[in-house]
């Protein structure tokens, strides 16, 4: 819609002013100011199905996409944590230290990108 995308330039115009002329500020929110965006991306989602439903199914709909998003972004993080340094939750699953890029930020659209495949394949019509 194009509500999240006149929010996000606004936003990034934000950030770019606010690393030009404060950025002690800039430092320090780092990056909470573009998770504003995706902040409207999930409530953007939350108010198109609150549209056409009622009120119960909305509330089911909400507690479904917000238990599911914990479940992905906890699986998510359990691979990287294992993959990345080898152990999780004090047991170690891995010999080694694990794999450095895991831990990193590319490591976790990587372990996205394998699970969506995993997900595809799972999933798949014979």
């Amino acid at each position: 819609p194009s509500y999240i995308v006149i929010i996000a330039t606004f936003v990034t115009l934000l950030q770019f002013l606010m690393q030009a002329y404060v950025p002690a500020i800039y430092e320090t929110l780092g990056l909470f100011i573009p998770l504003i965006v995706v902040n409207c991306i999930v409530l953007g989602r939350a108010e198109a199905f609150a549209n056409k439903h009622n009120v119960a199914e909305s509330a089911c709909d909400g507690i479904g996409i917000g238990l599911g998003f914990t479940v992905a972004l906890t699986i998510l993080g359990l691979i990287r944590e294992i993959l990345g340094n080898g152990s999780a939750f004090g047991w170690k699953f891995i010999p080694g230290d694990g794999i450095l890029v895991f831990v990193l930020a590319p490591g976790a659209f990587m372990v996205l990108g394998y699970l969506i495949v995993l997900f595809r394949k799972l999933t798949a019509k014979k």
